[in-house]
């Protein structure tokens, strides 16, 4: 694991070499709940070992489904089929994973029982009413904190309807947890998103044999009640987490990273086009489809990078990496724009806000407002200590951002990265940062 604590990350000289992300969290958790719908045995290979997606894990054994880890990254889910998820004993503790506990809501509101779900604090603190407020529709009910917060009880419907729901702003988690209430729903369940967001569900569904179909208008189509069928899952790895030290490479002089077999499905690749439009020197190699998503190796080499404006329209493919690409802007010539963030804000985190006080104590000219983020480059002073809010990505992007400051940064608490990137600070001491526990 990453350790706990506070750690300190030093101006360091280039970065070389290959790394491997871990395992897609996103990807991952949908591995889990859709193998314990499925009937039989799936065997799952690259499974991220972290926190968040091993607290799903342990709700879907508290819903009555056998989940083993056979080995490291690997682990055999025994599926008891669509509508099989029995009623749990205790509260279903989802940790600090707001895509986990929106998405298994979702599998829950169309199953005959009654479950009640918690969190950490920071969990605790985002909200779930947009996800409830689709899944009542089906006919299940919620009862919960006033803004509909965790924790929060759910009692699934055994006569569920199908269900047509224009998303109001594009979201990939309400989009998913709508489809996986309409996987135990009779006729056909249809998701409006006013734009594109990542398709991992879709794709994952037809993986295990339901009926998925997208349409060109936003218009996604799911026919419930399929008899999903045991398949193995080869889980790529995830480009969130291998943003950080392909960011690393962009802003320390002389640096070239690879990270392999890293999954570069189309609504995830935002920040790999914003830093292409910034000037960084990116290449994809090797690539393939693993499990139904595209994969490939993506090497980064430094180049000097220039500010851009990145359109509100890309928010959705790179809302977890604002953070690092705050960071990059810090060192890029020239004010870069962001706008369209508001979601930032119920994140983990008020992500908005911590980047925005983290840059500017570190030197950086920033400029905040409800949904924007200004930053202009230069190379940040550093020197300071940053809060990590409970928030994994704030504190590796303050982390990164230290490797290229003319002081080090210091981060209160990186106990949080062990929910998405376990090993991240050997992980890139072994490519020549000096990050210190």
């Amino acid at each position: 694991m990453t350790g706990t604590g506070r750690a300190v990350s030093h101006p360091c000289g280039a970065l070389h070499g290959e790394a491997r992300a871990p395992g897609d969290k996103s990807v991952s958790h949908r591995a889990l709940m859709l193998a314990g719908v499925a009937v039989g045995e799936t065997r799952i290979d690259g499974l991220l070992e972290g926190e968040d997606v091993l607290a799903t894990a342990a709700a879907m054994r508290a819903l009555g489904i056998e989940v083993e880890r056979t080995g490291p990254g690997s682990w055999q889910v025994n599926g008891r089929g669509v509508g099989g998820l029995t009623e749990p004993e205790d509260v279903l503790d989802m940790g600090n994973s707001g895509t986990a506990a929106r998405l298994l809501l979702g599998l829950l509101a169309t199953h005959r029982l009654t479950a009640t779900l918690t969190g950490d604090a920071s969990l605790r603190s985002r909200p779930m009413r947009r996800v409830s407020e689709p899944l009542s529709r089906f006919g299940a009910a919620f009862h919960g904190r006033a803004g509909g917060m965790l924790p929060l009880t759910v009692v699934g419907t055994g006569f569920p309807v199908p269900v047509r729901y224009e998303l109001p702003v594009a979201s990939a988690q309400v989009k998913s947890a709508v489809l996986l209430a309409g996987l135990n729903t009779p006729g056909e369940t249809v998701v409006v998103e006013p734009s594109p967001t990542r398709d991992h569900t879709e794709r994952m569904l037809r993986h295990f044999g339901a009926s998925v179909q997208q349409e060109e208008d936003g218009v996604v189509r799911l026919t419930g009640e399929p008899e999903l069928v045991a398949r193995p899952v080869s889980v790529p790895g995830d480009i969130s987490s291998a943003s950080f030290p392909l960011a690393a490479a962009a802003i320390v002089p002389g640096s070239r990273v690879t990270v392999a077999g890293v999954g570069l499905n189309p609504g995830r690749i935002g920040l790999i086009e914003t830093l292409r439009e910034m000037g960084a020197d990116i290449s994809v190699t090797d690539e393939r489809v693993e499990g139904g998503e595209p994969v490939g190796d993506i090497t980064l080499a430094w180049s000097r990078l220039a500010a851009v404006d990145v359109p509100p329209s890309r928010v959705p493919s790179m809302i977890d990496e604002f953070p690092i690409l705050a960071v990059a802007a810090a060192f890029a010539e020239g004010t870069t724009r962001m706008s369209g963030l508001a979601e930032l804000r119920v994140k983990e985190s008020d992500r908005l806000g911590a980047m925005a006080a983290g840059l500017a104590a570190c030197g950086v000219e920033v400029r905040e407002s409800a949904d924007t983020l200004e930053v202009t480059g230069g190379q940040p002073r550093g020197g300071v200590e940053i809060a990590s809010r409970l928030d994994h990505r704030i504190a590796m992007a303050f982390l990164v951002l230290g490797m290229g400051a003319r002081e080090a940064v210091r981060i209160d608490d990186i106990a949080p990265v062990a929910t998405s990137f376990p090993g991240f600070v050997g992980l890139m001491n072994e490519l020549g940062a000096a990050v210190e526990m």
